[in-house]
Parts: C-alpha cells; structure tokens; sequence
C-alpha cells in the first residue's frame, strides 16, 4: 500500500497536534519510525485466581497456567496480580493454609517459567480481626504469611528484566477491619527513589489495586445527591500522586492491575492503564459482568512500546 505524502501544512498540523498528544495525519498514512522495535519481552498476567477447594478453582486455575504456556510463542515470565486465594482477611489459620496450599501445589506442578507475584487484599491473613479472630500477634499475621509462601522479602519490589523495568507496588493499606488502595509515604518514596534512579529503562508497574479506573466507578460507585462516590477500596487513593510523579518520569510506559476482574485500557499523559480480567471471572460463578475467565499476554518492546491483549482460556463453570 501506497503511503500519501503530506504537503507543507498537513505536515505542520500534525507536528503541532503531536505535541498534544492528537494525531492529525491524513487518512491512510503511517507515522514513521527510525528504527523498527525489537521485541524484548512477552510475559502473562493473571490476577484474582481467588483459589479456594470448593467450585473446581484449583482445576481452573491449572487450566489458565496450561493454556498460557501453551502456544509455540509462549511467554517466559508470568506476573501474578493478586487475590491469589480466595480469602485470608477473614479467615482463621486452618481455612487460609488450605488455600495456600492448594495455590501453590497448582503453581508448582503447571508453571514452569519465571514468576514474579503481587499481593492483593485478599492474600492478607486476619486483618479483618472479628472474622478472622485473631489478634494480630499471631506468626505470619497481615502480608508477612503471603510473602513468606511466595518468596518475597517485601511486597513491594523491582527488577530489571531485558530491556524493562518491572515495578511490583504493594497497594493495600489498612484502614480499620478494612482496607483502602494506595502508597504510605515510605512506599511512595522508594518508588520515587526507583524511578530517579532508572531513568533509561521503559517501566512497567504492576499493582492489584489499579491506580486509575473506570470500570470501578461503573462497578462499585454508588450516586449519592448527583454525584458519584466511590469506596476507597477501589482504586488508589492517591492516584494523582502518581499521575504527577509518573509525569516526572518519562520512562513509565504501563502499570497493569487487577482486582476489578473486568478489563479497561486508559490513556492518560502518555502511560496505559491496563486491568486485565480475572482468571476466577465472577469468582469461579461463570464470567463478570460479560468479562470471561482469562489472563493478560503482554509483548515488551525496547523501545518502550507495547502490545496487550486478554485471553479467554475457555473455562466452563460446574452446571
């Protein structure tokens, strides 16, 4: 196909569009690129497997890891975006273990490439105290249990993998028997720290909790006197900290979250927001909101473009 050419004033309006973000080329025509992008990375992203014995979880779960592996261009690294169990703010000691193990007993017997995991909310033993009865001086109380099973020395964290820049953020704060979504100050200053000191490498940041949504204002608000409010719990609650510091720093390309099981894409000041449906659909009862049980496959490139897609692996529910 045949590119049109521009003449002088299409030329100078879309190089004027472009430092607004708006594309005005005409019909047809393909922006150029110096040099074509080398793909550095492919990795899978399932978040909100909620594993659990009842309703063939651990079977579906096992399913996903397969699928995801399957194809001849499988990925080499897999992100787990949380709620990797079904429950363990609510639950006593023997319930929270079941499901662990059966999470990682999956894990280890159906994935064989890299894995890096992110808590979520519900990977979280007791802190709803009532529920759970405990006291919080028990061993492996709060995010300590989930980040020992796991391997994690903190839970939140980064690395560099080929030409990226991985960044795991930990997205639950307590708020009461509760939660809310966010950074505390010492978490926030680590990745301001992070990012200062990797300014050359595209960055992905990962969360279960996503830092910007739609989809939770559509799912979870409620309209109180005409205007929308939405839970705390939701989304971050200091994401336009965020958004100003990821305007600081170039580098950050995409962050990825969960925790909605529905997927979403925002653009906003050159980063894409990207919550990527959950493995457990409407938690193991067949998919949410017309969003069915799947996984987010990513493509890396090096210079710090991206291709996302969600993939359905074809779950059927019991019944």
């Amino acid at each position: 196909m045949t590119t049109p050419s521009l003449n002088r004033r299409q030329a100078l309006a879309a190089a004027g569009a472009g430092l607004a973000g708006i594309s005005m080329l005409p019909r047809g025509a393909v922006a150029a690129h110096p040099v074509a992008a080398r793909r550095s990375l492919r990795l899978a992203h399932i978040t909100d497997s909620h594993t659990q014995p009842e309703l063939r979880a651990t079977e579906g779960l096992a399913a996903c890891l397969r699928h995801l592996q399957s194809g001849p261009d499988a990925p080499t690294l897999l992100l787990t975006g949380g709620d990797l169990i079904m429950d363990a703010f609510a639950e006593g000691f023997d319930r929270t273990k079941t499901q662990w193990d059966l999470f990682t007993k999956a894990l280890k017997q159906e994935c064989s490439i890299e894995v890096a995991h992110c808590i979520g909310n519900h990977d979280i033993w007791g802190w709803n105290k009532t529920k759970s009865r405990t006291t919080g001086d028990e061993q492996g109380w709060g995010k300590a249990w989930a980040c020992e099973v796991l391997g994690m020395a903190k839970p939140y964290y980064a690395m560099t993998k080929a030409a990226w820049r991985i960044v795991v953020l930990d997205s639950v704060r307590p708020n009461g028997d509760r939660y809310l979504g966010g950074l505390d100050d010492e978490q926030f200053a680590w990745l301001e720290s992070d990012l200062a000191a990797n300014p050359g490498s595209p960055t992905l940041v990962l969360s279960h909790i996503p830092i910007l949504s739609l989809v939770a204002m559509l799912a979870d608000a409620k309209l109180e006197d005409n205007n929308f409010r939405l839970p705390a719990a939701s989304v971050f609650k200091d994401g336009k900290r965020l958004r100003a510091l990821f305007a600081k720093h170039r580098q950050v390309k995409l962050c990825v979250s969960g925790h909605i099981h529905m997927v979403e894409r925002i653009e906003l000041d050159g980063v894409t927001y990207v919550c990527d449906g959950a493995v457990s659909g409407a938690w193991w009862k067949g998919p949410k909101e017309r969003c069915a049980e799947g996984y987010g496959l990513f493509d890396l490139f090096d210079d710090g473009s991206f291709k996302h897609q969600y993939v359905p692996y074809g779950w059927k529910i019991e019944g």
